[in-house]
């Protein structure tokens, strides 16, 4: 019989002189005698000492590996030496039998369980289900499981009903590229893994439900950053019938905060409301739209009196500045800030300072003492401030300067209040932009969202993309501590305004009807107007976790080359499987040779 009696975090003092059974995993063994000796037993709820004291035990655990499971049958006593620091330090077992359940064949591991984290990722990664058993790689695994269950919970509160939708569907422009499924019985056709439940979530709204939400897996085939996991990721999927932007705001705004201050690393979190930024305001006050509202900067506009001052790279460019107030960092420090900034943005950081004595220093200070007090007057300069700059068009001075005002909060002391998580709205996302590939008219975030000013507003801007770009649409963002939780939008239910919206962007009414067959025809029998978002769960538990990796919070992640070590996935299959399929490998290799022989 295995049923245990106890588990390994459980007992106390008050347990003293009970007969109890633990099982677990042999974590260590310190020998002292050939009849004395201290053995941690390790399961998921903790540790327990057990106490060796005779010659036939001790040499049953010498003949086992570290990590094989066993039950231990004996009596709790209260130990001579405590240990405050376990819950379980007050007390020990004396072990009358030991029993081997699952031997460790292995005389030595990939790493040391208890320090796993140490080891390198993608070992950790094929060895996963050890990385795991390291409690604190494990609590983190407990602390999503908590923080999904109490984001389900305050949900339902708020009378949202939790639906499932498909996996299998169909190819949809979401943004990145699908992951595709061969049909077996429809040769050549495709499913494609949902990107997110978008058109579905609307179809619910179109089909009468009120309020949904799911925590929804969502696949799409990208690379891996520290903040996004390749291949699939969940997300707070939610939408709302008869909903205006602000409804949204209200229940993420009552659902957020209290889940944040519950678990999270950081005791303070933002009350609502939370501050609303406008897209263009954010780019100019922050040099991103994802701003980390801890640091106590703001970027400044320098164009107007720096543009002119000689400086080469500075003539006829958008200047953007960061300042900060009474600065120390040294001149390698400097130099060091400069060159990562330049590595991340893609732009040449400039910099000077205004030193005690109010004379200009260092970087590019012969360029601007000529026009010393108006540069000062202009960025409110006071002896003692370091001055970081950026140059270009408008979009790459913003990006760089945003970039300087991230990295000076985060390396140097009081510029950020770094124990707290800080909430904030992206609003007014423009509707169009002009992509960075194509060149052309493209929409800049979600395709279904309601432009600003409806019908009007879209037939104003005529064959204009000059006057399409102006058009701004009910779209935002939720961000915490300078990280994306969420997009969201206010939804285009109108077929009309829709067919006007996607027609500039080069996709007649035919186009439209052809991609979105089931979502336009739901429209065209009365929909609501509706709205949501979808605030990612991963990235929502890293921050709460304090981790700077979103792996560190997924069960079972997939390395940064998307693939999955531990099981060999993406994986060949045999040409049976293609065939039902109507799939065929041609080999890159075979391509090239018959190109060459036609040529």
């Amino acid at each position: 019989m295995q049923g245990r009696t106890h588990n390994c975090g459980e007992l106390r003092i008050g347990d003293v002189g009970a007969q109890v059974k633990l099982v677990g995993w042999f974590e260590n063994l310190r020998k002292v005698s050939k009849n004395l000796g201290f053995l941690v037993l390790r399961d998921f709820y903790g540790t327990t000492q057990i106490v060796v004291e005779t010659e036939a035990i001790m040499e049953q655990l010498s003949a086992l590996n570290y990590e094989s499971t066993i039950s231990v049958e004996g009596v709790v006593r209260e130990r001579s030496s405590k240990n405050e620091k376990l819950p379980t330090g007050e007390i020990e077992v004396v072990p009358e039998k030991i029993e081997l359940l699952g031997r460790c064949q292995y005389n030595e591991l990939p790493f040391q369980i208890n320090h796993s984290k140490d080891a390198d990722e993608n070992l950790r990664l094929k060895y996963r289900y050890l990385d795991l058993r390291n409690p604190a790689v494990k609590d983190k695994i407990v602390l999503r499981s908590k923080i999904v269950a109490d984001l389900r919970t305050s949900m339902i509160a708020h009378d949202f009903l939790e639906i499932t939708t498909p996996i299998l569907t169909c190819s949809s422009p979401e943004g990145a590229r699908d992951y595709l499924v061969p049909s077996r019985n429809h040769p050549g056709k495709f499913y494609a893994l949902p990107q997110a439940p978008q058109q579905f979530k609307q179809l619910l709204m179109a089909s009468g439900f009120d309020r949904y939400f799911q925590i929804a897996p969502c696949f799409r085939d990208e690379d891996a950053r520290a903040d996004r996991s390749p291949g699939e990721f969940y997300q707070l999927d939610m939408e709302m019938a008869f909903a205006s932007q602000d409804d949204v705001f209200a229940v993420l705004e009552d659902v957020l905060p209290p889940i944040f201050s519950k678990y999270g690393i950081y005791q303070k979190a933002s009350a609502p409301p939370f501050q609303r930024i406008a897209y263009l305001d954010a780019m100019e006050r922050y040099g991103t739209d994802k701003p980390d509202l801890r640091i106590h900067l703001e970027v400044q506009d320098a164009t107007g009196v720096l543009s002119d001052c000689g400086f080469g790279p500075f003539e006829g460019q958008v200047v953007k500045a960061v300042v900060a107030p009474k600065f120390t960092g040294t001149r390698k420090v400097i130099d060091r800030l400069c060159a990562d900034a330049e590595v991340q943005s893609g732009q040449k950081a400039y910099w000077f300072r205004l030193d005690e004595q109010g004379e200009l220093v260092g970087g590019i200070s012969k360029f601007v003492k000529e026009r010393k007090d108006t540069v000062a007057a202009t960025l409110g300069l006071k002896p003692g401030d370091f001055v970081a700059l950026s140059a270009g068009s408008r979009p790459a001075a913003q990006k760089g300067a945003g970039v300087l005002l991230k990295m000076i909060g985060a390396r140097f002391d009081g510029y950020m209040d770094k124990e707290s998580y800080e909430f904030c709205w992206i609003v007014d996302f423009p509707m169009y932009e002009i992509g960075e590939e194509s060149g052309e008219l493209e929409f800049c975030h979600n395709p279904f969202s309601m432009p600003q000013g409806g019908l009007a507003a879209l037939e104003a801007a005529g064959e204009s993309t000059e006057e399409a770009l102006k058009i701004l649409a009910w779209q935002y963002d939720l961000v915490c501590n300078g990280v994306e939780l969420s997009s969201g939008a206010v939804r285009n239910h109108d077929p009309e305004i829709m067919v006007k919206a996607f027609n500039l962007v080069g996709l007649g009414e035919d186009d439209v009807k052809a991609k979105f067959p089931a979502m336009y025809n739901a429209f065209c029998y009365g929909a609501p107007p509706h709205a949501g978002i979808a605030p990612g769960v991963d990235r929502m538990v890293m921050l709460i976790a304090g981790e700077e990796s979103i792996r560190e919070i997924i069960p079972f992640p997939m390395n940064k080359n998307a693939q999955d070590v531990m099981m060999g996935a993406p994986a060949e299959v045999e040409e049976k499987q293609l065939r039902d399929v109507h799939i065929q490998i041609v080999k890159e290799e075979k391509k090239d040779k018959e190109e060459k022989a036609e040529a």
